[in-house]
């Protein structure tokens, strides 16, 4: 697995144990010294785990092994038929849905796709959507609001694609629309941030009755390396930026940006995407019947105070 910088120290110690377990398997008692140093890899965890900084974290979200939209698809739900294209350019690989089911409950699933590998992220443009995407994602809710099917977005995207292509086919507009369109839709929408939540790329998606974060993830007006070089004009000072700009689910709940956060498994989702999957199908299950029990009504009065309530505070 590939190990981020403060993470060595425990990959190092990991393949010590598993090289200890093959030579056990070979009639040598190592059973004792397997047993210490899994003692000690469980306090590394701890230790290193519960001192991560904010940057820590961002490495984390963006850790390439770390669960896509559709590997959440394969592990939480069931009958998923993807749809394609924004009947007007073409179909965006980095903007991705479809109908599926979530515990029996009927959901149009939306959301961002990184790849794999470099060919994979060329094609899904390493999760940076195009004005198609964005629009794609919006006849997939208009669709979903005339069957009267709750929505779903995973967010996991840097930004939007800021090419000139993208910027002469609307780029700007189609986000601005999706923001207001999402604002009326008449269905239910939950939106989770399962990596990276960066600027207008996110919130294209993410304008929903409840959004919810993973416990590493991050959601911010600019990514740390942008913000540093405006700020500090050196994408090197990331690490103070990533502080600054309060990121993380933590904050985010205080500023009432989000409503939850979804805890991972120690280390990140990366280390166990069954268990970070059941956790998060959990929470959207629950949103997802608390939101389908509201009158159309109630359900857009609500989201409206609750994005005018955003940004409010009191000058001392």
């Amino acid at each position: 697995m590939a190990a981020l910088d403060f993470e060595k120290p425990i990959v190092e110690l990991e393949s010590r144990i598993e090289d200890l377990r093959k030579m056990s398997s070979r009639r040598v008692t190592l059973g004792p010294e397997i047993k210490r140093l899994e003692s000690k890899l469980a306090k590394l965890k701890d230790d290193v785990y519960a001192h991560l900084d904010p940057w820590q974290r961002v490495q984390i979200a963006r850790h390439p092994k770390r669960p896509y939209t559709f590997d959440y698809i394969r592990l939480m739900t069931e009958d998923f038929l993807e749809l394609h294209g924004d009947r007007l350019f073409a179909d965006d690989a980095a903007l991705v849905g479809g109908f599926a089911k979530i515990d029996g409950i009927k959901v149009m699933i939306v959301g961002h796709q990184k790849g794999r590998d470099v060919k994979e992220n060329v094609m899904r443009n390493f999760g940076c959507a195009h004005p198609e995407g964005y629009r794609k994602a919006m006849r997939l809710m208009r669709l979903a609001e005339k069957f009267h099917v709750p929505v779903v977005c995973l967010i996991d995207t840097p930004g939007a694609y800021p090419g000139i292509g993208a910027e002469q086919r609307g780029q700007a507009q189609a986000i601005a629309e999706n923001l207001r369109d999402m604002a009326g839709i008449k269905t239910p929408t939950v939106a989770a941030i399962i990596g990276e939540g960066g600027s207008g790329g996110a919130l294209g998606v993410g304008v929903a009755d409840r959004v919810i974060i993973l416990e590493h993830a991050y959601y911010s007006v600019i990514s740390p390396e942008g913000c540093a070089s405006i700020l500090w004009r050196s994408s090197l000072k990331a690490p103070l930026a990533a502080e600054a700009l309060k990121l993380h689910g933590e904050h985010l709940i205080k500023f009432g940006i989000v409503d939850e956060i979804v805890p991972e498994p120690l280390g990140g989702a990366h280390r166990d995407p069954a268990e970070i999957a059941a956790n998060l199908k959990t929470v959207l299950v629950k949103h997802l019947k608390k939101l389908s029990s509201l009158s159309e009504e109630a359900l857009l009065e609500a989201r409206y105070k609750k994005y005018r309530a955003i940004g409010e505070f009191i000058e001392k």
